[in-house]
């Protein structure tokens, strides 16, 4: 034979060797992986030719330079932007606003200057809670100010009839329009000694600590008023939230708080005036004595609860300590001598009841945040590195069960629709007060026995008998053998559950034998009891007997009603469910038409199994990642905290409001799709701009020609304004670098690798990495700087649809979704465009722009290739994310647990 001409060698590469030689087997699915990024033979116009302009044969080119320099300053200049606004919010921020606990007006524990002149509270660090006076002494307020004897006292105090009548409209001792009937107190307190003797001993309960057991007892003077269920349930309205220096209230001196209603009450009125008033009678004499001494509660003192004093008075027979050790969050706790008086039982129940009230605000439960994470940071961190662990594990099993995992998937797709179809098939006729289980499993009997006696048929040439029936069954000579819920029935002459249901006693069943186990309904005229449809004996033992369905019918009537009532959605469903297993036969196809195109993405992912086993130091990119991106993160969480916690001091009005929803606001009463002048909603004064305030009634109120005003705002933790703007921007931009940079590393390196004569032994990642940081950060910098500008796009139309959510504007919040949702799949669009642009720069050396120009036509000449191994890569994606999820949550547990 003649002799081959001996080929050239082929060029050097980055990698100094030629491109190995590897098995048929192995060569073939690596050409076609890497014909699936490069175009294949179809790419005539960027074709990869050995020799040519785009040659690869000797690996990634060798000619090139530094590619988009200009982005490398202006990257540097964004980290010195960053820096400067950093250093400028220093200057004024504080980020303790961000974290430390917060009183029911907005002023932070253990913080100095508080706004708008708000109390100083250097000394008071602790979050802890006080008697709402104001809540527990207002049915007693209202028993002693409306009460028979009261009545007869003010009616001879108000001069004119307007103020008689509306005196007598407030307490509701005259039918008006504001009242549905008479105030309810339990006791009409009719005479001075009445009024005397009940509210003594009622307020005397609320005033001194050694009557807290009787406060909260049924059996006390207040009765169910603050020992029942309700009371504990709303504990949140009896509390007031303040600061002071322990939880435990420890003042050495005290002052007199005597109640008042609050100056925007109806009452507020009529009790000044019944306290100021002036007279000899001994009846104004007796009440004005009794309030005066009943209405005194002891306060502590200013220099421990620097507040106005109704916001100072302990409650009795509450103990408050803090919630975990060194916490600045308060809990509280039945104090023991109450506990004895209640009981244990009950008194833990109230006890858990009242802290299930508090569990609502964010606030009270960061503390307990806080200290569950420190006392478990040691299983935390073992933890994380257990999940790192598994994720190799998964990563060095993923080269051998790729493609068992990937059909695997493939499959519980096409059984998902299949699945969902029945559910929604079995949900448009589930009866009323049946099991969706109960009744997906009589679907299925229905149908496999339907299906079984088709095929005997068929198979026997027979035709099939008829399966009609009317009314009860009577008629019916079916050859159904198995209930509805799959039970074999008994032959009914030999069985001998019920051995009185025989031919010769019904006429259904005769001639004997021939009815066989077929079902039916035998009774007679005479007989007492009749089922309602046909039945037969099961060979169950535990169940007798059990109705049956006609060969036939899949979906019976359901006399009782059906668990979704509109025929109109059960119509609804059950064509969806035709849908939906329509959807999935073109799934099917789909993927039989696509299997050639699957096996190609399997043998790509398997190309990549094959280079992470021989190159495991690659492992580290994504873990240098990590840790880089943990470090930027906490750097630039505590650098924007200062800028954050800057609240401009006119941001949150200052002034007075007369009611709460002026103040707070309304919310629309129609759903998200409903519109109109009915569904119209008004922005609070505070809280028309996000982020929003709060809302806190001041004690002392603003009191002028347009009324009493008591309602006033409280600023937000934080504020957003141009200056977070900058230092956000610069958080994306350097968290889009750290992903670009990871993926350019890893490209450049299997670039290398694939091209490597000798792949066992060539450090591929250092000599990636060398090359990436020489000549293409500039790229990195660009193609992160495009991501980080739809990122912040997106999240500035998130903050547009706070702001509208604020001001109430439905329309324009759906608007901004709508939005955010196609900048989001732009987003996707562009991530994905460059990741591929980063390959074709490891590949062929260029710029930003000519390489997401290559890697767009290159998708759009091959997507379906592309769409395959980016729906592939998902399935990969997700299955991993379940099993690193699965076993590191399991391992957790486990070591916790030990």
């Amino acid at each position: 034979k003649p002799k081959r001409a001996a080929r050239p060698p082929p060029p050097r590469s980055f990698v100094g060797r030629a491109p190995c030689r590897l098995r048929p087997s192995s060569r073939a699915a690596m050409g076609d992986a890497l014909s699936s990024c490069t175009g294949g033979d179809k790419d005539q116009n960027q074709k990869f030719e050995r020799d040519g302009e785009n040659s690869l044969a000797g690996g990634p080119k060798v000619d090139r330079g530094c590619t988009d320099i200009i982005c490398i300053p202006l990257f540097a200049l964004a980290q010195l932007v960053f820096i400067a606004v950093t250093i400028m919010g220093m200057a004024d921020g504080n980020p303790q606003k961000l974290y430390k606990p917060r009183d029911l007006s907005g002023a932070y524990c253990g913080v100095a200057e508080n706004w708008n002149n708000g109390p100083d509270l250097t000394q008071q660090t602790k979050l802890t809670y006080t008697m709402n006076v104001t809540s527990m002494a207002d049915s007693v307020m209202k028993q002693t100010i409306c009460s028979t004897q009261a009545s007869k006292v003010m009616l001879g105090l108000l001069t004119t009839q307007a103020e008689k009548d509306q005196y007598l409209c407030d307490c509701c001792i005259s039918p008006c329009k504001k009242c549905d009937g008479a105030l309810e107190f339990g006791t009409q307190l009719r005479s001075a000694s009445d009024l005397t003797n009940t509210v003594t001993a009622r307020m005397a309960e609320l005033t001194d600590p050694s009557k807290a057991k009787d406060l909260l007892s049924p059996g006390g003077a207040n009765g169910m008023a603050f020992s029942s269920e309700s009371f504990w349930r709303e504990m949140t309205k009896y509390f007031h939230q303040v600061c002071l220096p322990q939880c435990v209230a420890n003042s050495t001196s005290t002052r007199d708080y005597v109640y008042t209603p609050p100056q925007d009450s109806e009452f507020y009125t009529w009790w000044t005036t019944l306290l100021n008033a002036s007279g000899t009678s001994d009846d104004l004499k007796s009440l004005q004595a009794v309030v005066n001494s009943a209405f005194t509660f002891k306060a502590m003192s200013a220099d421990v609860c620097p507040y106005d004093p109704s916001w100072c008075v302990p409650f009795p027979g509450m103990e408050l300590s803090e919630a975990t050790p060194g916490s600045d969050y308060c809990t509280f706790a039945i104090a023991a001598d109450v506990m004895g008086a209640l009981g244990d039982v009950a008194a833990n129940a109230f006890e858990s009841l009242g802290m299930d009230a508090f569990k609502g605000a964010a606030t009270e439960s960061f503390g307990g945040w806080v200290g569950d994470f420190q006392a478990s940071l040691d299983s935390f961190i073992v933890t994380a590195v257990l999940s790192f662990v598994i994720g190799v594990v998964f990563l060095v099993l993923l080269r051998f069960f790729i493609g068992i995992c990937v059909w695997l998937a493939v499959f519980s797709t096409v059984v998902m629709f299949a699945l969902f179809g029945f559910f929604l098939f079995v949900r448009s006729n589930q009866c009323e007060g049946a099991s969706l289980f109960d009744t997906g499993h009589q679907v299925s009997v229905a149908l496999v026995v339907a299906a079984k006696t088709a095929a005997a048929d068929a198979l026997a040439g027979e035709g099939q008998p008829s399966e009609a029936m009317t009314g009860d069954g009577q008629d019916y000579r079916g050859r159904q053998m198995y209930t509805r819920y799959g039970k074999k029935c008994l032959v009914w002459e030999t069985q001998d559950v019920m051995p009185s249901y025989r031919a010769d006693a019904y006429t259904v069943l005769s001639p004997a034998n021939a009815t066989k186990s077929y079902c039916r309904n035998p009774y007679n005229a005479s007989d007492a009891n009749q089922a309602k449809t046909i039945w037969c004996v099961t060979s169950d033992p535990d169940v007798a007997w059990e109705e049956c369905l006609p060969i036939g019918v899949i979906q019976p009537e359901c006399s009782g009603g059906y668990a979704v009532s509109g025929q109109s959605m059960r119509d609804a469903l059950w064509y969806s469910a035709f849908v939906v297993w329509a959807l999935g036969g073109v799934w099917v196809i789909v993927i039989i038409c696509f299997a050639n195109r699957i096996r190609l993405a399997i043998a790509l992912n398997k190309v990549a199994a094959t280079y992470l086993a021989t190159n495991p130091s690659t492992v580290l990119i994504p873990v240098v990642q990590a840790f880089v991106a943990i470090l930027w993160c906490l750097c630039w969480f505590y650098a924007a905290s200062y800028l954050l916690s800057q609240v401009p001091d006119t941001y949150t009005p200052k002034g007075y409001y007369a009611t709460y929803a002026e103040a707070w606001g309304t919310e629309s009463p129609c759903s998200i799709y409903e519109f109109g002048d009915k569904c119209e909603a008004i922005p609070g004064k505070c809280t028309d701009t996000w982020p929003t305030g709060g809302v806190w009634k001041d004690p002392l109120c603003d009191i002028s020609s347009d009324g009493v005003k008591c309602w006033r705002c409280s600023p937000p933790r934080f504020a957003l304004d141009w200056r977070f703007a900058v230092s956000f921007f610069v958080f994306l931009w350097n968290n889009a670098f750290n992903i670009a940079l990871g993926q350019i590393l890893i490209a450049m390196a299997v670039s290398l690798w694939f091209f490597s004569q000798d792949k066992y032994k060539e450090f591929v990642v250092a000599k990636g990495v060398k090359m990436v940081f020489r000549y293409h950060v500039g790229t990195v910098a660009f193609g992160s700087f495009i991501v980080a500008v739809v990122e912040f796009i997106r999240y500035l139309m998130k903050y547009f649809e706070k702001q509208a959510e604020a001001q109430k504007n439905r329309v324009m919040v759906l608007v901004l979704k709508v939005l955010q949702c196609c900048i989001w799949c732009f987003e996707k669009c562009v991530k994905f465009l460059n990741k591929n642009a980063y390959i074709q720069t490891a590949l062929m050396g260029t710029n930003f722009c000519t390489s997401a120009k290559k890697a767009f036509h290159l998708i759009l000449r091959n997507i379906l290739r592309f769409g395959t191994m980016a729906v592939l890569g998902n399935v990969i994606y997700g299955i991993g994310f379940v099993c690193i999820t699965v076993g590191t949550t399991t391992l957790g547990y486990l070591f916790m647990r030990a």
